[in-house]
């Protein structure tokens, strides 16, 4: 039987590139699993106006498809499907409105009684639901979503200043997910330091890629130089295998001889047969003392 697969990102402190980290972890999930980025955040989303998308269907046809038809509505993989859009290179997208109060009452109205659809959703076999929840706080309307997660990741700067306001929430984010790993985002202090002070477990290095950042947000042309060599998509690529790994082994599913189907990121130029690097930079599959 297929483990649950629903991965939440956000952060506490400032702005580390949650939603362009989310979009690169969509992109490189391995494996044929499904999978959509869902934009949770309560200030609202950015895809639409990015890629020129539509308002509708997303979030908020979703929360109105839920609240016409009842908790039942949106509580499976081809309900949520039908409310996506899609990206440049095929990615799946579940889009917010830039407003925050629009984003936030739909978010509420997802939230409602009962298991969260999105939860749902992730259950389905061959699904993988991607969510980005945002700057997290005690009064974010994606806190049901957190709570819900199979995974929690947060990401944060590895400065004095932002480290010390999530090591002041460390509680508070236990509190929310016993299942909570940490991506640090640049330079800074050490992994290994970082995971000793805070107690939870430094799961990889993003580097910090301005290019590539603005060619994944649909802010500049695709670069010339290979998408396999980008560094911060072959982060992604990394972390998502080793959080398919992990989930895999837990649900001891049958083994699987299927290719890895990338999604090309949009703007970026595939590579198909380029080996990646070994994921030596990247901690083993212990996420927050779940090992499988």
């Amino acid at each position: 039987m297929k483990a649950r697969m629903l991965i939440v990102l956000g952060s506490v402190k400032g702005s580390p590139g949650v939603s362009t980290f989310c979009l690169a972890l969509a992109a490189r999930w391995p494996g044929a699993a499904k999978r959509v980025l869902v934009e949770c955040d309560p200030a609202g989303g950015d895809l639409a106006a990015r890629y020129d998308l539509a308002l509708s269907p997303g979030l908020v046809s979703l929360a109105a498809a839920r609240r016409g038809s009842g908790a039942a509505t949106g509580a499976d993989g081809e309900s949520l499907w039908s409310h996506t859009q899609v990206l440049p290179g095929g990615l799946r997208v579940l889009v917010a409105p830039p407003g925050g109060e629009q984003a936030r009452a739909a978010l509420a109205s997802l939230a409602g009684t009962g298991a969260h659809p999105l939860e749902q959703a992730a259950g389905d076999p061959g699904l993988v639901v991607i969510a980005d929840a945002g700057r997290l706080d005690a009064g974010s309307a994606a806190l049901g979503l957190v709570r819900a997660a199979d995974q929690l990741l947060l990401l944060s700067h590895a400065t004095a200043s932002d480290l010390a306001h999530l090591a002041a929430r460390i509680d508070e984010v236990s509190g929310w997910s016993g299942r909570a790993g940490l991506l640090l985002v640049g330079g800074g202090y050490p992994d290994a330091e970082v995971a000793r002070e805070l107690g939870m477990s430094v799961m990889a290095r993003i580097p910090t890629d301005p290019v590539e950042a603005a060619t994944l947000n649909g802010r500049t042309p695709p670069r010339r130089r290979p998408f396999t060599r980008a560094t911060l998509s072959r982060t992604a690529g990394q972390v998502a295998t080793v959080l398919a790994t992990s989930r895999q082994l837990l649900s001891r599913p049958e083994p699987s001889t299927a290719a890895d189907a990338d999604i090309p990121v949009p703007g970026e130029p595939s590579s198909p047969g380029v080996a990646e690097p070994a994921p030596s930079t990247v901690a083993s599959p212990v996420l927050n003392g779940r090992l499988p």
